[in-house]
């Protein structure tokens, strides 16, 4: 099972409270991106959480994983407070490189809580120090798209090309391909595409503009959408059984363990069955590997 690297819910942490892994040297303070990031928090605040773990042996303490220049502006700019993540793994390699930063929905929402309290687009773009086209970008992000499939993607990373092409789709298959996505931990632009090119025109909310995809006849399209629906509806019968049949193999697999474990059933079957001996322990050796 793959387990979430932060807890989703995030917190409010007194600066205090968190402890860096590495000092910022005076002169890092005097570059280009210190200077952003300065202005940034002080323009709108934090769009980009800390990212924390909390020290079992300094209860209320907090490592700091990610976010060091964030939190050396939040002291210069003499605040007290600051919104972390709360990492469940302690090693920052963990969420820069897997989650690496906040998800498209988690910074639509920031955007639009800056813009709630009264800062303008023209700020924010000038804080993040990007076209205020892509803030209008990111402030619409979710035009179209049902709560539930916001649910679904709010801490995944997708981008908002993605996101897109689930706009184009109904409510009810928006939540079926959000569902494909998490369960094939795919969330690029090509295969949101692919899946919408295997949406039928009654899923869609335009299906008098066809989808195209370069190199595909209509028939192929045609024959894609139907082993497409063949895949999901297979693919949906395998998800329910999975648990079970898991269950079923930790039971069974640990039931020849015992068995092979016996050394009178060992003795009898290397006699008399050898050939079943031998899968028994294949098999029992394939778990353990799983397990490892």
């Amino acid at each position: 099972m793959i387990s979430m690297a932060f807890r989703p819910e995030g917190a409010i942490i007194k600066i205090d409270k968190i402890l860096p892994v590495k000092k910022i040297k005076p002169s890092i303070k005097k570059t280009k991106k210190y200077r952003q990031i300065y202005t940034s928090i002080q323009e709108v605040g934090i769009i980009e959480h800390l990212v924390v773990y909390p020290q079992n042996k300094k209860p209320g303490s907090y490592l700091l994983l990610d976010g060091h220049l964030r939190l050396e502006a939040l002291k210069d700019l003499n605040q007290v407070e600051a919104p972390c993540l709360i990492s469940t793994d302690d090693e920052g390699f963990t969420y820069n490189h897997k989650i690496n930063r906040i998800s498209s929905i988690q910074e639509h929402f920031m955007i639009l809580k800056a813009i709630k309290k009264g800062v303008s687009e023209e700020r924010i773009a000038k804080a993040l120090n990007v076209n205020i086209t892509n803030i209008k970008v990111k402030r619409d992000l979710l035009n179209g798209i049902t709560q539930e499939t916001v649910e679904l993607l709010k801490d995944r990373k997708i981008s908002h090309r993605a996101i897109s092409e689930i706009r184009k789709m109904k409510p009810m298959r928006q939540i079926e391909v959000a569902e494909l996505m998490i369960a094939a931990n795919t969330f690029t632009v090509p295969y949101a595409k692919a899946l919408l090119a295997a949406t039928s025109k009654d899923q869609l909310v335009m299906p008098e503009k066809p989808v195209k995809m370069s190199g595909l006849s209509s028939d192929d399209m045609a024959r894609m959408e139907q082993e497409a629906e063949k895949l999901e509806r297979d693919f949906m019968v395998i998800k329910d059984s999975y648990g079970q049949n898991v269950l079923n193999l930790v039971l069974s697999t640990g039931h020849l363990s015992k068995l092979i474990n016996n050394a009178m059933i060992v003795r009898f079957l290397s006699t008399n069955y050898p050939e079943i001996l031998s899968q028994f322990q294949e098999i029992v050796e394939a778990t353990s590997l799983g397990k490892q």
